[in-house]
C-alpha cells in the first residue's frame, strides 16, 4: 500500500446512458454509452487535449471504459471505482422511490441502499483504489455518486453531468482508510 503523497485527480463521469437520461438508478448494472454519451467523452478528449498524467484509471464498467477509450485512451480498470451498489433500488427512478427512501437518499453520505452498499463503503473502497495510484496527476474515469463523494469534500456540492469533469487535489496520509475535508481541495 502506497503511503504519504498527494495526488491530482482529473475526474470524469461517464457519458450518458439510456439510463442516467431516464433518470434510473444505476449502480452495477452496466447499460452502454448511448450517442450523446459517446459525444460527450469526445468533448472531454478536448479538454484534456496536451495534459499527460501518470496513470489513466477507470470503473470496470463498460460505461467508464468506453468514456476512457474515447476521451483519453485505454485504462487500467479497477473495480473498486465503480458506482453505489443501489441492491433494491437498482432500476429505479427518483419518483418510484418513497418518500423515505427519497429523504434517506437525500442525505447522502449517510446512505446505506436497501440490500446493497452503505455510501461510507463505497468511499474506503475508492479511498483504497486511489491510495494505490500513488503521487502524480491521474486521470480516473468513473460514476456519479464516486466523483460527487470526492468532490463534496472540497466544497464541490453539485452532483456531476455525464461526460463532465472536474480536478481536485487529495492528500492521503499513511493509515487513512477514507477522504477528509482536510485531505481534499478544488484545483
Amino acid at each position: 500500500m502506497v503511503g504519504v503523497g498527494t495526488l491530482e485527480l482529473w475526474l470524469v463521469r461517464h457519458g450518458e446512458t439510456d439510463w442516467s437520461t431516464a433518470r434510473r438508478f444505476c449502480g452495477w448494472s452496466d447499460p452502454p454509452l448511448n450517442g450523446r454519451g459517446r459525444a460527450q467523452a469526445r468533448a472531454v478528449a478536448e479538454s484534456l487535449a496536451g495534459t499527460s498524467f501518470d496513470t489513466v484509471v477507470s470503473s470496470s464498467s463498460a460505461r467508464a471504459i468506453e468514456t476512457a477509450r474515447l476521451a483519453y485512451g485505454e485504462p487500467v480498470t479497477d473495480d473498486r471505482l465503480r458506482e453505489l451498489d443501489f441492491g433494491e433500488l437498482e432500476g429505479l427512478t427518483w419518483d418510484e422511490c418513497s418518500p423515505d427512501m427519497r429523504a434517506q437518499l437525500a442525505d447522502y453520505h449517510a446512505f446505506v441502499a436497501p440490500k446493497g452498499e452503505a455510501v461510507r463503503d463505497l468511499m474506503t473502497r475508492v479511498t483504497s483504489a486511489l491510495r494505490e495510484l500513488g503521487a502524480g496527476r491521474h486521470l480516473v474515469v468513473s460514476h456519479g455518486g464516486v466523483i460527487y463523494g470526492i468532490g463534496a469534500l472540497a466544497g464541490i456540492d453539485d452532483y456531476p453531468a455525464p461526460g463532465s469533469l472536474r480536478r481536485v487535489a487529495i492528500t492521503l496520509d499513511r493509515g487513512a482508510e477514507v477522504l477528509t475535508p482536510e485531505s481534499i481541495r478544488a484545483l
